[in-house]
């Protein structure tokens, strides 16, 4: 059985969070800088990714999204960047919502980030 790392983000329900990042993803330390927003129109949380060194963007307005039980890979379809695994995990059963919104996100969902999954 293969074995991945992974770790928490720490994230609150503050509007327009931004924060530098170290992921440990794939055996290397990767530095990303963040910027989470909430979207209160489609009542979803989404996330800008940046190179943590350069500011470079690499990715803009990922929606993070629970779907899937028990969570989805956000990442899955930009594996060809080598970013890692990204979900959104629902850790209170007792809420209806499947995903987070703008009172629980870092408390009722948590997001993980790590090793790539194939």
């Amino acid at each position: 059985m293969e074995e991945y790392n992974y770790c928490m983000i720490p994230l609150t329900t503050e509007p327009n969070q931004q924060m530098q990042v170290k992921v440990p993803i794939d055996n290397k330390n990767i530095s990303f800088l963040l910027t989470i927003r909430y979207n209160s129109v489609g009542e979803y949380w989404n996330i800008d990714i940046a190179n943590g060194n350069t500011g470079e963007r690499i990715l803009s307005g990922l929606p993070l999204l629970a779907s899937e039980y028990p969570a989805a890979n956000v990442l899955e379809q930009y594996s060809y960047l080598k970013i890692g695994s990204m979900y959104v995990v629902k850790v209170n059963e007792s809420i209806k919502k499947e995903n987070p919104d703008v009172t629980n996100l870092g408390t009722d969902f948590i997001l993980i980030w790590g090793d790539t999954i194939e």
